[in-house]
């Protein structure tokens, strides 16, 4: 079953618990699912590019949270990290810290990366490995650490 037929049996159900967050939440997932859809037409979505929808949400949301934090608006950051929570549920297990650190070092011994220079090679590597699995940020960061940058 693809993502967009999971949303959707959710939203069912949620509804008929009296769920209105999660309902909202999922509707909010369902509606970016099908506007990804429209924009690949011809073509239809895959499962990876799905999964990449649920990450951009997330990654939104997160940066919400950090705006509201800094606007004292405490009210609105929770709301925004109940439906992360809710999000997560939607994408693959997250590889550890560790997990990154040895697929980088993987990719650095196996391209012969020396410095910083070498860095956007070693993302390209990287990157189709731990795509949707873990968080860019935290992958640049491991990378750039790991090539003494």
């Amino acid at each position: 079953m693809g993502i967009k037929e999971r949303v959707s049996g959710d939203i069912v159900h949620s509804m008929k618990a009296g769920e209105k967050e999660r309902t909202s939440t999922l509707r909010m997932l369902l509606s970016a699912i099908k506007n990804k859809e429209i924009e690949l037409r011809p073509r239809a979505m895959t499962e990876e590019e799905g999964l990449q929808v649920v990450s951009t949400l997330i990654r939104q949301r997160l940066d919400s949270v950090e705006q509201f934090t800094k606007g004292g608006r405490n009210d609105l950051a929770d709301k925004e990290l109940k439906e992360i929570e809710l999000l997560k549920a939607y994408q693959p297990q997250q590889l550890s810290e560790d997990e990154v650190k040895s697929i980088v070092r993987d990719a650095i011994k196996a391209l012969g990366a020396t410095g910083i220079k070498d860095m956007g090679a070693v993302m390209k590597t990287v990157t189709p490995k731990t795509k949707a699995r873990a968080e860019g940020k935290l992958v640049n960061d491991i990378v750039r650490q790991t090539l003494g940058g």
